[in-house]
């Protein structure tokens, strides 16, 4: 352990929370479909691969339906390198002219994305943020009329 670092006992007392994803779906008017994937728990090199299929699978999910994607990192801790595990994603959705709303990550994720620059990820503070920023945009692609869907 390095000097000024907490101990691991401090940062997850007991170990690692168990990662829980869900994905919620919705639609609101003047946005068109909106597709959460929520992490919960630690991402870590055992389950990092179980992260990275979840999300290819939500991304996917979420364009066939013609949705936003957003990745919900609330309640989430990354042990490993967060670039790491959205670097295809994000390159992914960049070629095809898409992005994923990344919802409050913890500082050090933030810093690390930030840091990698990758195309196609967009980092907002809140969920609510999001969305705001989604429907500037506007309707996701299966609902350009918004309403009446």
């Amino acid at each position: 352990m390095e000097i000024g670092q907490p101990s691991p006992a401090r940062v997850h007392p007991g170990g690692p929370a168990p990662l829980l994803l869900r994905t919620v779906r919705e639609h609101r008017t003047g946005l068109g479909g909106t597709s959460v994937l929520t992490a919960r728990g630690t991402v870590d090199t055992s389950n990092a691969g179980r992260f990275t299929e979840a999300l290819a699978a939500h991304l996917a999910d979420a364009g066939r339906a013609g949705e936003h994607a957003l990745l919900d990192l609330t309640e989430v801790y990354l042990a490993c390198p967060a670039s790491d595990l959205l670097a295809r994603a994000a390159r992914d959705l960049a070629r095809s002219g898409r992005a994923l709303s990344v919802v409050q990550p913890r500082p050090h994720v933030r810093e690390t994305l930030a840091a990698a620059g990758l195309p196609g990820l967009r980092v907002h503070a809140s969920l609510d943020l999001a969305l705001r920023a989604l429907a500037a945009r506007g309707p996701s692609p299966a609902d350009p009329g918004g309403p009446g869907r």
